[in-house]
């Protein structure tokens, strides 16, 4: 197993945009009109630095069968740069929206001011939350930093997403198991 690097994230994305473009406005009209009852398996929490990673990430847990949220993607109306209390309680119906919440970590993530919000807010009401560390190398591990570590996290191989207990209390990550499919883990975080 390995963690996501930037290279091959910024790849999906390319990936990602290019079969972006070849959609009718019509249909990413309807896609859009769609999202404002649905639910979601992954609030995706990031920094906005990380647009194109962030890209790459929706790409890979698409092909994963996620329905993933990202504020700015889903949302896009909202104003990013005049925060209301009418964004955070959007934010907060999103959350309630989704089964889980993965934090995208990066070195762009500690300028994130939302970010812990999100993750403390998420954490409060259901205890489904995943770490996902973005690398610069394929040789790098996660040991996680200060509260960071103490969540699981996400690992691929070439066909699957893992969650890696890491140092998780059992409340985050049932079993005696090191890792499992995040579908299985998604499965008993619902039904905790």
């Amino acid at each position: 197993m390995a963690l996501f690097t930037e290279a091959a994230l910024r790849n999906l994305a390319t990936q990602h945009r290019s079969a972006q473009m070849f959609k009718s406005a019509d249909t990413i009209l309807r896609e859009a009109a769609t999202t404002s009852a649905m639910s979601f398996e992954v609030f995706l929490s990031h920094s906005f630095n990380d647009a194109e990673l962030i890209l790459g990430i929706v790409a890979a847990l698409k092909q994963h069968g996620l329905r993933v949220y990202v504020d700015w993607i889903v949302d896009a109306q909202m104003d990013r740069s005049r925060v209301t209390s009418e964004t955070a309680e959007r934010l907060r119906q999103r959350m309630r929206q989704s089964a889980s919440l993965v934090y995208a970590h990066s070195l762009q993530s500690g300028s994130s001011k939302w970010m812990p919000w999100e993750l403390g807010y998420f954490d409060g009401f259901r205890s489904a939350v995943a770490i996902l560390p973005v690398a610069q190398t394929t040789q790098e591990s996660f040991a996680g930093q200060e509260y960071l570590g103490l969540y699981p996290y996400i690992d691929i191989t070439t066909t699957t997403l893992w969650v890696n207990r890491g140092v998780a209390p059992t409340r985050l990550f049932r079993g005696d198991a090191g890792f499992k499919r995040f579908s299985e883990w998604l499965a008993e975080q619902r039904s905790a």
